[in-house]
């Protein structure tokens, strides 16, 4: 009986981690498109972000060294390795999904964002030779159609740079589905919280040589509305949620946790109807719906595997 009852909390509070990590993780285009109404743009951003989060991982790292018994098989190969994938799970990802939210809503934005499953299953069948499924191939039919009316009705609504701003967000999704899939292996060598602090290490890494190359020092001068919402996003919709995931992930499962993720673009929607004043239409509704129900299969699927 003792042994259930810690099991069962063990469970409770994974799916509360994953469902309150979630939520925080759909604040950030929220967050992103505050900081662009009081006028930064997708690179500011993405440096000052980055500037702001490289010392905390930091200190995490150097507190998981000293208790993390996986530290000793680090070597050079594998820093560089994982510092390729934070490039393209964090780095890249982050610069095109920011460069996204310059032209398309939240919701569009969150939405393309929740296709990297299938990026992912397209990438193990190329590298991996892992099965595509007629299961499979049903969920990224009916996903994708979603998305296409979701994207169709916000170019009757805006009509410029939807296309573009979508075909951005699916290069973010691609990039971390890229991360996802090549990041297992050394997750398991290292464990994921030292694996998740070296990965984002690196991210900020290349955002702080980004912001060398594309800013000038005037550019980071910002005021104190627009310092306000950057913090909100680096601890609330960065760090935070970046490890309560990770200990989900642990406890639930990557199959449990990706249901409970289910929820992410139900929150945004929520929020950006809310606190952005972006639309709520049947177009809208159907279009997740449809999304809903072909990631749904996805995840049944793997989960009987």
């Amino acid at each position: 009986m003792r042994v259930n009852i810690i099991s069962d909390k063990r469970l409770l509070l994974g799916f509360a981690l994953a469902g309150f990590g979630t939520l925080l993780f759909s604040l950030k285009s929220i967050f992103i498109k505050f900081l662009y109404i009081e006028g930064l743009d997708a690179d500011t951003v993405l440096v000052l972000r980055m500037a702001l989060s490289l010392p905390i991982y930091l200190t995490i790292l150097i507190w998981t060294l000293t208790k993390n018994s996986y530290a000793e098989k680090l070597n050079i190969s594998i820093l560089a390795k994982i510092f390729l994938l934070g490039f393209f799970g964090y780095y890249l990802a982050s610069l095109l999904d920011l460069m996204s939210l310059e032209l398309i809503s939240a919701q569009l934005e969150r939405l393309g964002l929740f296709t990297y499953p299938f990026m992912v299953a397209v990438l193990g069948y190329f590298f991996f030779e892992e099965r595509i499924t007629k299961r499979i191939i049903f969920s990224l039919f009916v996903t994708y159609f979603g998305l296409y009316v979701v994207m169709g009705q916000e170019l009757r609504l805006t009509g410029e740079g939807v296309i573009e701003g979508t075909l951005l967000v699916l290069g973010s999704a691609l990039s971390f589905a890229f991360y996802v899939l090549f990041s297992k292996k050394y997750i398991k060598q290292l464990g994921s919280q030292l694996f998740t602090c070296i990965a984002m290490l690196s991210s900020c890494v290349f955002g702080l040589l980004h912001g060398l190359v594309v800013l000038d020092a005037g550019a980071l001068i910002i005021n104190q509305s627009a310092w306000f919402w950057l913090v909100m996003l680096v601890l609330l919709s960065t760090v935070i949620p970046s490890f309560m995931m990770v200990e989900a992930i642990d406890r639930l499962g990557a199959t449990q946790t990706g249901i409970v993720g289910m929820l992410g673009p139900i929150f945004t929607i929520a929020l950006a109807v809310y606190l952005l004043g972006e639309p709520l239409t049947m177009w809208l509704i159907l279009g997740v719906t449809l999304m809903m129900i072909g990631v749904w299969n996805l995840v049944r699927s793997d989960a009987t595997k």
